[in-house]
């Protein structure tokens, strides 16, 4: 078994590679490529949660699974909201293959999948990119961002002015040519942005529907189980609505589980799977006033697709190490 740390993931899954390996995962998501069943989760203290997602894929063809502490206190202690472990296993003798650190991981296949349907979806002159929130999604998704758009101004929201304006100032440092503000008022900060990223740990709505504008794109990432949910029912009755997975956005995401329990909408409100949209199976954006929304819940798929790559490139190189199983 190859071992790979954070360091290792970071220098073998910059975000150009991401990017297009999570396209190809959602590609084979919706061609039925892939076995997936929906994440187990479970209640560990407090507000703490442990999930547990397995899958396997035939290109690349492995299996594996995904143990994952969600602690939201975490980023005040200066470490990951996601920390855990993924295991690979090979498929011809079902040996397990490499054991990596699946907090980077996760940040960065959560970013790169909003940047491949931000890609899809956003109008192609969007340049002005909102992120709510600030925490380690916030950092990765900026990245993605840049990647896939012109991206000329960013505007960050956060809870705490002092946490807002520290990451204004590190994304100031590393996207020079940026106009960077900050503030901590969600609906100012929304006007005039053709980008909204909601990266947030909120229980209840941070993003209203009755703020947003024509033509805008929307990635909703933070909320990844069922009792929580970062938009109200107006957000997604503007807009036009694609996800990652149609099993787990009915099952997992709060906003819609509550919608259709209400009878306010129907499960046929889902226009397609972004892996659809990139297939040329689906359609994508239809005007350049509709508002698209892309809920995300991440799929172990992406997870899967973003391993075997490290583990390929690793294997190249000669990086991690190696220890017997």
């Amino acid at each position: 078994m190859r071992v790979l740390s954070n360091a290792d993931v970071a220098a073998l899954l910059p975000m150009d590679q991401a990017l297009a390996t999570v396209a190809g995962a959602m590609r084979r998501v919706s061609a039925g490529g892939t076995q997936m069943p929906l994440r187990h989760v479970v209640p560990v203290g407090g507000p703490n949660l442990m999930g547990v997602m397995s899958g396997a894929m035939d290109a690349p063809a492995c299996y594996g699974v995904k143990l994952v502490s969600l602690f939201p206190g975490n980023p005040a202690k200066g470490l990951s909201g996601h920390r855990g472990a993924i295991v690979l296993f090979e498929p011809e003798t079902g040996g397990a293959v490499a054991m990596m650190d699946a907090g980077l991981l996760t940040a960065i296949r959560t970013a790169a999948a909003s940047g491949v349907a931000t890609r899809a979806l956003a109008r192609p002159e969007a340049r002005r990119l909102t992120l709510i929130g600030t925490g380690e999604q916030a950092e990765h998704h900026l990245a993605a961002m840049v990647a896939v758009r012109p991206i000329e101004a960013l505007h960050v929201v956060g809870r705490r002015a002092d946490k807002a304006a520290a990451f204004a100032a590190t994304a100031a440092v590393a996207f020079p040519d940026l106009e960077v503000t900050q503030g901590t008022d969600v609906q100012p900060g929304i006007a005039g942005a053709d980008i909204v990223c909601t990266l947030t740990n909120a229980p209840t709505p941070v993003l209203h529907g009755d703020w947003l504008e024509p033509g805008q794109h929307l990635n909703v990432v933070g909320a990844s189980v069922a009792s929580k949910r970062e938009v109200d029912d107006r957000v997604v009755l503007r807009a036009g609505l694609w996800v990652d997975s149609r099993a787990s956005a009915l099952a997992q995401a709060g906003e819609l589980v509550d919608m259709i329990d209400a009878g306010v909408l129907t499960p046929e409100a889902i226009r397609a799977e972004i892996g659809a949209v990139l297939a040329g199976e689906a359609a994508g954006r239809e005007s350049d006033t509709q508002i698209t929304l892309y809920r995300s819940l991440g799929v172990i798929a992406q997870d899967l697709a973003c391993a075997a790559h490290v583990l390929a490139r690793a294997t190249a190189e000669g990086r991690g190490q190696e220890v017997a199983f």
